[in-house]
């Protein structure tokens, strides 16, 4: 038999795509589709742009590493990045040189107690410049790891509803043929499916970037102990 004929001759055929399935769904089941919709590509936009941010960074700070530790002046280093750094690490070094501009040209106090106080001082700002570079790299996490949690039940929200619905239909249709059961079931479960599609990448790259922005702050605190200690050493010269 010819299959274009079998096609024509069967037009009650449902239409089982994911268009279609949103469209026959009621308010309740179309809302949990549209939020999970919202956060799979908000995660997917944070995913992006905390990855290619990391990267970015991570090449900032091994350019700066390399021109700190090249021989040349402190001093130097300080006057070539200016007073608005682009990166976190300059952000460090620049926050300690100024407080060591500040208090080199203080005196009056014993060069035990100064020196002690000035290194304090310096390693306040940098744990303080520290603490705020790693809160905006933070930022929008919460939102990833809320998908990567909540996602799940929301979808399984939508699932139990167009169960519900599906039963309800049924039982007022007193028909139980797969052509009244089968749209509805797929209905809900397509808002099950969904709910792991926005809520898998966002679990996983969660983890990942999470481990990421450890390694680098990690990194920025190693740098301002090394920073420290030289620093501390300069003082103990003078």
């Amino acid at each position: 038999m010819d299959p274009v004929a079998v096609g024509a001759a069967a037009p009650g055929v449902m239409n089982f795509s994911a268009w279609a399935l949103f469209l026959q769904a009621d308010i309740v089941v179309k809302s949990v589709i549209g939020m999970l919709l919202f956060a799979s590509i908000w995660s997917w936009g944070i995913i992006f742009d905390k990855i290619l941010r990391l990267r970015s960074l991570t090449k900032q700070a091994e350019a700066f590493e390399e021109r700190f530790w090249s021989g040349s002046s402190l001093e130097e280093l300080f006057e070539r990045i200016g007073q608005r750094p682009k990166d976190p690490m300059s952000s460090i070094f620049a926050a300690a040189m100024k407080e060591w501009r500040r208090s080199s040209g203080k005196g009056g106090l014993p060069p035990a107690q100064g020196t002690a106080a000035v290194a304090e001082r310096m390693d306040r700002v940098m744990k303080i410049s520290l603490e705020r570079e790693m809160d905006h790299l933070n930022r929008r996490m919460i939102f990833l790891a809320s998908t990567a949690s909540a996602s799940p039940f929301i979808g399984l929200l939508g699932t139990v509803w167009g169960i519900m619905r599906t039963f309800t239909s049924i039982g007022a249709a007193a028909d139980t043929s797969l052509a009244t059961v089968a749209p509805g079931i797929a209905e809900a479960l397509f808002a099950t499916a969904l709910g792991l599609v926005a809520a898998i990448p966002a679990v996983i790259f969660y983890n990942k970037i999470s481990s990421d922005l450890s390694r680098y702050a990690l990194r920025l605190e190693n740098f301002a102990g090394e920073f420290g200690a030289i620093l501390s050493r300069q003082l103990d010269t003078k």
